[in-house]
């Protein structure tokens, strides 16, 4: 699971790149970034092979793995979706998206990332990967949401967009 999204993270890349992914770092923020984020996910794949027994999940395992699998791919989806809505759309013009994926949602990047992560947690069945995805999305994902939202107050439609999109989940009818 983790190679298909590191997969889909290169051909993003070569469809539509992000410029904040081609700037140039220090080598002192590139391990600082390895340190505190990247070398964490690292930790999933390393518990899950590790381990000297299986995981006991709630779920038989072809059930547990279907859902783990199924998560990942939905994840990679709703990234990619959004990030290419994202990419097309401020080409053509500037100012706040307000629809496709993010009619509903503000941050459907993060939603898919978020689901991707918990498919690779679900799948490890531990509680350590619990604590580093808390620790990253309250201190990583949360803080840029926020910076995104004071970023995106900026337009005068702001207001209204927010009270009828969520910030990651749509209400569950």
């Amino acid at each position: 699971m983790q190679s298909t999204y590191g997969l889909v993270w290169i051909v993003k890349d070569f469809a539509f790149p992000d410029s904040n992914f081609h700037k140039r770092i220090t080598i002192g923020a590139g391990i600082a970034s390895f340190l505190t984020v990247l070398g964490w996910y690292w930790l999933f794949g390393w518990l899950l092979i590790s381990a000297g027994a299986p995981p006991a999940y709630p779920l038989p395992d072809y059930a547990w793995f279907s859902l783990c699998i199924s998560l990942c791919i939905w994840g990679c989806v709703i990234m990619i979706a959004a990030d290419a809505e994202k990419y097309f759309t401020l080409r053509l013009k500037s100012g706040l998206i307000t629809d496709g994926m993010y009619r509903f949602i503000r941050h459907p990047n993060y939603l898919g990332e978020m689901t991707i992560y918990s498919s690779f947690a679900l799948m490890v069945w531990q509680w350590l990967p619990v604590v580093v995805l808390a620790w990253i999305w309250g201190g990583l994902f949360a803080i840029n949401m926020s910076l995104k939202e004071v970023s995106m107050s900026r337009y005068p439609e702001w207001e209204q967009y927010k009270k009828h999109s969520w910030r990651l989940l749509p209400p569950i009818l």
